[in-house]
């Protein structure tokens, strides 16, 4: 079976902390939630692509290695100089980056900004909304806490977007290590424990199935 928590089940038990406000950031999804009454509730997302897909495809149309987006983005973005205008969208506590995307690629097709440019004004951007809304929710929750997990939790420059925000609002950024940030068999293999523990979805391998569209706040969570 396929475990939408994964991560953030991780994400809890490594860095050994309870009930905090969840940012999950990685290629396939963009999600604020907090946990209550046996489900992971959500209070904000992407309305379109996740914000890894849009810095792995702004990435290739740019001339950078698809494979290795979000390291080179983040590398390139140090040697930017010049900032972008680029669509900032957020609605409530939620973003949505498809204009992002577009902008970002056009600034190159069109207009033949530097590459480096693009990327050091994409993460400003992109990385800003995901503050905003962060800030939103964690206010209205009162979690004390604000967990970082998923593949682009490895970027330097968001956690210190988000541990400023933490701070302002009294409040502290735990980060999943960066090994253990992207896509591994111990996140999947922690939330089955858990769940096989507390003697939930405990099924025979021929009857286990794979739902990749599962959305986590449909999920009972039985401990």
């Amino acid at each position: 079976m396929y475990f939408p928590q994964k991560h953030i089940e991780l994400g809890v038990t490594i860095c050994n902390i309870e009930d905090p406000l969840t940012l999950y950031v990685s290629g396939g999804n963009t999600q604020l939630t907090a946990y209550a009454n046996h489900r992971y509730h959500i209070f904000g997302e992407t309305q379109d692509i996740a914000i890894g897909n849009m810095i792995d495809t702004v990435a290739r149309a740019i001339g950078y290695d698809y494979a290795l987006a979000g390291p080179i983005i983040e590398k390139e973005a140090k040697l930017g100089k010049k900032f972008l205008f680029l669509p900032y969208s957020v609605k409530g506590t939620s973003v949505a980056y498809s204009g992002l995307t577009t902008a970002a690629i056009r600034a190159k097709i069109e207009f033949n900004e530097n590459p480096k440019d693009i990327a050091y004004s994409i993460q400003e951007v992109a990385f800003a909304m995901l503050a905003e809304i962060t800030e939103k929710a964690f206010i209205v929750s009162g979690r004390k806490k604000i967990l970082l997990t998923g593949g682009v939790a490895a970027n330097k420059r968001l956690k210190e977007m988000l541990t400023i925000v933490a701070e302002e609002n009294g409040g502290m950024l735990e980060i999943v290590p960066i090994k253990l940030a992207g896509d591994n068999g111990v996140m999947i293999a922690m939330a089955g424990l858990k769940f096989w523990k507390a003697g939930k979805y405990v099924i025979n391998i021929s009857e286990s199935f794979v739902k990749p569209k599962w959305r986590i706040d449909d999920i009972f969570i039985p401990w």
